[in-house]
Formats: structure tokens, C-alpha cells, sequence
């Protein structure tokens, strides 16, 4: 059975068409119920409020996007380096992954004030929070890509003789970098939710920021506002992460055609 491929521009434009379709429906289900704008606002009041507020909205943004980033970034180092150490010792894995596993059932937001006390009211906490939210699901797919690397290419690679870090730069990470750029994919929306968090414990920037103050005073529009500028703030870090799995792994994208 032949199942017809759909190209990337032609993905876009039925996105874009679910999307506006979406928008019209609302737009015209608030206006013929008469729905109050304080419980939902209908989407061009929504864009008038983007637009005035323009300036308003960008550094807020910035501030979110920057701490998403550096937290995403700590927990892609610190992710691989210590699912490389798991990796390699049984007695480490069997020492310190129990620990990863139990820090990562906690619910981060009951944790979340802790970090602002030893981290103060910045943007540390806020990092911190996005990088505990994100960095486990690096740590489990790193895992699993480093420990399925084909058995043959193992065999090549001690045949070779090369030394313990040219094994692993040329053969093991390349191997597993499928499985750690999935996990990228996985870790960009959790540390934005971190970041979020973050603001949403204590914090007099971002949009985590905007939504809770907007919320104290009713102002339902720049809560919906701040929330459809996390949805494309998500869609574009999520598509980075994506061109770059694309970018590094060329063949996976051609096997997929």
C-alpha cells in the first residue's frame, strides 16, 4: 500500500489553514453566544492587544526565551556528560541513577520556592528550574542511543584500535546522536515550561510574569495574549531542534522519504 508523502511547504500551508480555520470558529463562537471578554476574550481582541503592547510583550519574551535556553543548554551538556558516566560504570548507574529518577518524580513546582531562596528572586532560579525540568529526558535518551550502537560497529571500532575518546567521538556519539537530538526535541518544551515555573513562583519579568499578574487583575486578553506568544515561542524552539536533528542526520531525514 502506497501512502502518499506530504511535503514540508505543504505541511505549513494545511497547518496555517487548521489554524485560521480554528481562529474564525472561535472568533465567531464568542461573538454569537455575547461571551463576556473576561472569560474569553475572542481572538482579535487578543491581536489588538499583541499589537498596542507590542514592546511590552518583547522583553518579556526575551527574558523567558533566554532562560529557556540557557536551562535547555545545561541540561544537554550536563545530560549527555552524565549519561555518558551511566553509560560506562555499572557502579555509577547503579549509585547515582536511582537519585535521578527520585529527583525527577518530585513535582518541580513544590520545589520551586527552594530555589529562589538559595538562588534569590534573578534569573538563576528560573535556569535552575527549566534545567531540572529538562534535563532527565536527555539523560534517557542518551542512554538508550549510547547503548544501541549496532554491535558491528562496536566490532569495527576495537578492531581499529583507536584510543577510549576517539571510540566515543567517532563512533559511539555519532551513533547515538539520533537518540539525543530526540531527546532535545523532548527537553526544548520542558525547559520552557521550567522557565515558567520559574516566573510563576517569584518574578518581576517574563511572560510566566504576565499571566499571573494579568490573572490578579482580570485582564483575560493579555493572559491569552502572553499564552499564544509561549505557543510560538514553543513551535520555533521545537522546529530548531528539529532542523538541527535534520541538519546532523542527514539520513535519517532521506530514509524517511
Amino acid at each position: 500500500m502506497m501512502i502518499k508523502k506530504i511535503h514540508a511547504s505543504q505541511a505549513w500551508i494545511l497547518g496555517s489553514i487548521s489554524l485560521i480555520g480554528f481562529l474564525v470558529v472561535w472568533e465567531l463562537f464568542v461573538r454569537v453566544l455575547h461571551i463576556r471578554p473576561v472569560t474569553l476574550p475572542p481572538p482579535s481582541a487578543v491581536i489588538n492587544e499583541l499589537l498596542s503592547e507590542w514592546a511590552f510583550y518583547l522583553d518579556h519574551a526575551v527574558y523567558t526565551l533566554f532562560t529557556t535556553l540557557i536551562g535547555f543548554l545545561l541540561a544537554v551538556l550536563i545530560g549527555v556528560l552524565l549519561a555518558t558516566m551511566l553509560v560506562g560504570s555499572k557502579r555509577f548507574e547503579h549509585t547515582v541513577y536511582p537519585l535521578i529518577i527520585g529527583l525527577n518524580s518530585v513535582p518541580k513546582v513544590a520545589i520551586a520556592p527552594l530555589f529562589v531562596i538559595w538562588l534569590g528572586t534573578g534569573s538563576e532560579p528560573k535556569i535552575a528550574i527549566a534545567f531540572l525540568i529538562a534535563v532527565f529526558a536527555v539523560i534517557v535518551d542518551a542512554m538508550h542511543g549510547l547503548r544501541s550502537v549496532p554491535s558491528d560497529v562496536l566490532d569495527l571500532g576495537r578492531v581499529l584500535k583507536g584510543s577510549k575518546m576517539d571510540f566515543f567521538f567517532k563512533v559511539r556519539l555519532p551513533s547515538a546522536l539520533p537518540s539525543i537530538l530526540a531527546g532535545m526535541k523532548v527537553a526544548i518544551s520542558l525547559a520552557l515550561v521550567g522557565a515558567i515555573v520559574g516566573e510563576f513562583v517569584a518574578s518581576q519579568r517574563g511572560l510566566g510574569y504576565v499571566i499571573l499578574s494579568a490573572q490578579g487583575t482580570f485582564d483575560t486578553p493579555r493572559v491569552f495574549a502572553a499564552v499564544a506568544i509561549l505557543s510560538l515561542m514553543g513551535l520555533v524552539l521545537y522546529g530548531a531542534v528539529a532542523w538541527a536533528e535534520g541538519y546532523l542526520t542527514p539520513w535519517r531525514t532521506s530514509n524517511a522519504h
